[in-house]
């Protein structure tokens, strides 16, 4: 069954680099991207024009997106029964002490900051693939 990751993130720029590292580490692993808050719980929740969404194995996200930002959705995302046991990694380019303090407080499952060389970055999403997508054992994921 292949692993899907939903990438939550506004900057085509850190998007292309994402998409990338991950072709270079894993190319089974599907890669389904949103760039706001609102259309990442669509996603989630398979709304809208996300009905067919898969449920993904792992969620990246980004704490600075419009419309809702990622604190708000980790924070639905933390009290949705359907959705609270989907890992959760906060993978942003703030290194704010308060940011990472609340990123806890609301649950997140991990936080990284977003490096700024490419092959920093692809060595980041190697280590993320290595230990959530590979070596973590995660729950069975409910395809209905």
């Amino acid at each position: 069954m292949p692993l899907h990751v939903l990438l939550v993130e506004d900057s085509p720029g850190y998007v292309r680099l994402t998409q990338e590292a991950f072709r270079e580490t894993d190319p089974s692993i599907q890669l389904h991207v949103v760039s706001d808050g609102v259309e990442a719980m669509e996603f989630l929740r398979r709304e809208g024009r996300h009905r067919q969404a898969p449920r993904p194995d792992l969620t990246l996200l980004d704490l600075n997106l419009p419309r809702m930002d990622g604190r708000e959705v980790l924070a639905h995302i933390k009290r949705d029964e359907r959705l609270k046991m989907i890992p959760t990694v906060i993978l942003t380019s703030s290194e704010s002490e308060v940011d990472i303090a609340k990123s806890y407080q609301l649950h997140a499952n991990c936080y990284l900051s977003r490096p700024l060389q490419f092959d920093e970055f692809r060595g980041l999403v190697k280590s993320l693939n290595d230990f959530w997508l590979t070596r973590a054992k995660l729950p069975r994921r409910p395809d209905a």
